[in-house]
């Protein structure tokens, strides 16, 4: 059996009747919003890879410093034989993971991008040919299904990701996990923590307008999926801190009042001046609100462990 294996449970047509669902959904209500996974085309990929060398944005970093700090207490923790990574991409940071993890059998790579699956997969077992990868063309937010691989099982949800849930999806999909989980097993869940309002909104407010191309981005997929006229021009970013939320919210904020028509679901949006569109939050959180989320969904937490100037969190929590 070849050690790469690709199965797709997301059907072929399925991104694009989830951006029309979502452009539809999140237009004709208020405030208008869209979804930040539709930032994430080629260039909004590339655009997102450019953030994290940014000195403004620490999460990534900080994260790096943990799993090159942990990685080994975080193998001789859990001693897992099959690693789940939710949200996979370049499987970059994982690999920390996967070195330390000796008795690795099998890596689950989970992502709704073929081509980032199969370019991630490919490379890992070049590096690693005892490894078998089995890649799963998935939305992770859905209901999932594993293919049956050895255990004990390490299921990884990084760079925060979590985060940009709100407090309703992030119950439903801690549950979800929790439903994937036999005894034995256990979630690594990435968490950017609070702290000071400056550093928060400057991390999504950078000085050379990166995010503010990568949060216009989404427009440029709307226009080129569903032939809309967006001008990403005539919108300013807006990152701003939502202190009683504990959130980032990233916006679009119309310069004018303006008419966009989106020609492929027969519609047309109009927006007021400094009318706002929702893209994005980003939740920040503290140790006890992360230990009260998993217990909620039946999870405990075990280990806890943060960078050396307590910005970004790595949690490990058990059935």
């Amino acid at each position: 059996m070849s050690p790469f294996r690709l199965t797709r449970t997301l059907p072929e047509d399925a991104t694009e009747a989830a951006l029309r669902a979502d452009v539809l959904n999140g237009l004709t209500r208020t405030p208008k919003t869209l979804p930040p996974k539709w930032f994430y085309d080629a260039h909004g990929s590339e655009l997102f890879d450019r953030i994290t060398e940014l000195p403004e944005y620490y999460p990534t970093r900080a994260e790096r410093e943990i799993l090159v700090a942990r990685a080994a207490e975080i193998a001789a923790a859990t001693e897992a034989r099959t690693l789940v990574e939710l949200g996979s991409g370049s499987s970059e940071k994982t690999r920390y993971l996967i070195d330390a993890l000796t008795g690795l059998h099998t890596y689950v790579p989970v992502d709704v991008s073929e081509s980032a699956l199969a370019q991630a997969g490919h490379a890992l077992i070049a590096e690693r040919p005892s490894l078998s990868v089995h890649a799963l063309i998935a939305d992770f937010t859905a209901e999932l299904v594993l293919p049956e691989t050895p255990g004990p099982r390490l299921v990884a949800f990084l760079g925060g990701t979590i985060g940009n849930l709100l407090p309703a999806e992030r119950k439903a999909f801690l549950a979800s996990v929790r439903a994937l989980l036999s005894p034995g097993d256990a979630l690594l869940l990435g968490t950017d923590l609070v702290k000071d309002e400056k550093v928060l909104v400057r991390a999504y407010d950078d000085a050379a307008g990166v995010t503010a191309a990568f949060n216009k981005n989404v427009l440029t997929v709307v226009d080129r999926e569903l032939d809309a006229d967006f001008d990403p021009a005539a919108f300013d970013h807006v990152a701003l801190w939502d202190a009683q939320s504990e959130w980032i919210e990233m916006r679009l904020r119309s310069r004018t009042a303006q008419s966009v028509k989106i020609p492929a679901l027969d519609l047309a949006v109009d927006f007021e001046a400094g009318e706002e569109l929702h893209t994005e939050i980003s939740a920040k959180f503290r140790r006890e609100g992360v230990r009260s989320e998993l217990a909620a969904a039946g999870l405990e937490l075990s280990h806890w462990w943060t960078d050396d100037e307590g910005r970004f969190a790595l949690s490990l929590s058990r059935v």
